[in-house]
């Protein structure tokens, strides 16, 4: 049975033997991730996932974001003056 204001449907599995969840695509676009689903990834309001088609299917995942160390050495070394620095920042500059 289709619910009306929940998106969740129900449990099915495949011959492969997954559990699947079956969610309904509402107005505009949007669907609803199970709880089970959510609590398993760590998935809150404001997460950030990544959208893609592979081989047919929707794919979502966790969006990474790059922090500064992620980024660290990823143009190479250079060595450089503080002054450029602080003149490249526009600091002393009235």
């Amino acid at each position: 049975m289709l619910a009306t204001k929940s998106l969740y449907v129900g449990t099915y599995y495949t011959h492969t033997g997954k559990n699947l969840r079956v969610i309904v695509v509402e107005k505009r676009g949007r669907i609803t991730l199970p709880s089970e689903i959510r609590r398993a990834l760590g998935i809150k309001e404001g997460t950030m996932l990544e959208a893609a088609i592979e081989g047919g299917k929707i794919v979502l995942r966790l969006a990474r974001r790059a922090s500064a160390k992620d980024l660290l050495g990823i143009a190479g070394t250079e060595r450089v003056d503080l002054r450029e620095v602080e003149q490249a920042l526009g600091y002393g500059r009235d």
